[in-house]
């Protein structure tokens, strides 16, 4: 699909990826965000693209925000903690998200979705982890709630004639992010520049994409396949531990604290400790990220350091 003189809707798009999408396709495109702004912020939302406060979860907001002349959804809408204080609202609420998307679109005879998954539904899988990977064990409710999401694409996909595309993401990191690990190692530490909490031993280890090259991707991938289920891991061939993320915090603040560690292997229960995607499906299709995952988490955190201190 020729995203050239479009109209397309980025649901969560006051978010992080769905800001720097819509800020992308603005250049060619007609851009409407919908986002009820309760993880996201209004003013992410780029000058030139039409907003619609719009809950994802009401089935109106979602007849109001997905209308018959969209070209397509990018489906960015979710709770993304995999740490989430209740889990069964996490669960129902992103399947309901993704089943009013659908239900709309399929009402009004729009056609074409991308959907922001997550290399949580891998779980512990062997490294580097490819799309056909099988069978998919996500350990946390956040990874089983994208699992069941990407069933109810799969099957808009080949039973009600949708073309998908599908994004399982490593770690996004990049500006207007906040509770993750980078903006969290910044303002811990402008609170404290002495001293660093670190989750589990430091040791997890993982791909952090630029949230540059992710849009990029995310274009890249709907202009060059059209199948009807298309699916994409996001990531870079490199990863980088936790005790590595604070050593290149402190180094771009100027600050030199000494680290605690609350132990054990990962930083929380359903955290996956280590991950690295296969991203030669990507590659092959002709986009390779820009930045390693070391000069991502960099140019993320000099970024983040900006905003927030």
């Amino acid at each position: 699909m020729n995203l050239t003189d479009k109209r397309v809707l980025i649901t969560g798009g006051a978010g992080l990826v769905g800001s720097h999408l819509a800020g992308r396709l603005l250049d060619d495109n007609e851009v409407v965000v919908a986002d009820d702004c309760s993880k996201g912020d209004r003013e992410r939302v780029p000058e030139g693209a039409e907003f619609v406060e719009a809950d994802m979860t009401s089935e109106d907001d979602v007849a109001e925000a997905i209308t018959s002349d969209l070209d397509c959804v990018f489906h960015f809408a979710a709770y993304t903690d995999t740490n989430y204080a209740d889990p069964r609202r996490l669960f129902e609420e992103n399947g309901a998200m993704t089943y009013n998307v659908l239900e709309r679109m399929d009402e009004v005879g729009v056609s074409n979705v991308a959907f922001t998954s997550s290399s949580t539904v891998y779980g512990e899988a062997p490294m580097p982890t490819p799309e056909d990977h099988a069978p998919l064990e996500p350990i946390s409710i956040y990874g089983a709630s994208k699992l069941a999401d990407e069933g109810l694409l799969s099957t808009y996909a080949h039973s009600h004639g949708f073309t998908v595309w599908l994004y399982r993401f490593a770690n996004i990191v990049g500006p207007n992010q906040r509770g993750n690990v980078v903006p969290d190692f910044i303002e811990k530490l402008d609170e404290n520049p002495d001293e660093l909490e670190i989750l589990g031993d430091g040791r997890q280890e993982k791909s952090y994409l630029h949230v540059s090259d992710c849009v990029e991707a995310v274009r890249h991938v709907v202009e060059s396949t059209d199948k009807p289920m298309n699916t994409y891991n996001l990531g870079t061939r490199t990863t980088t531990s936790v005790t590595d993320i604070a050593d290149i915090v402190a180094d771009e603040m100027g600050v030199d604290p000494e680290y605690s560690y609350t132990g054990g292997d990962r930083g929380w229960t359903g955290d996956v400790p280590k991950m690295r995607l296969a991203v030669e499906k990507l590659t092959d299709l002709g986009y390779e990220p820009e930045l390693s995952s070391d000069e991502a988490v960099r140019r993320g955190a000099r970024e983040l350091i900006d905003e927030i201190t």
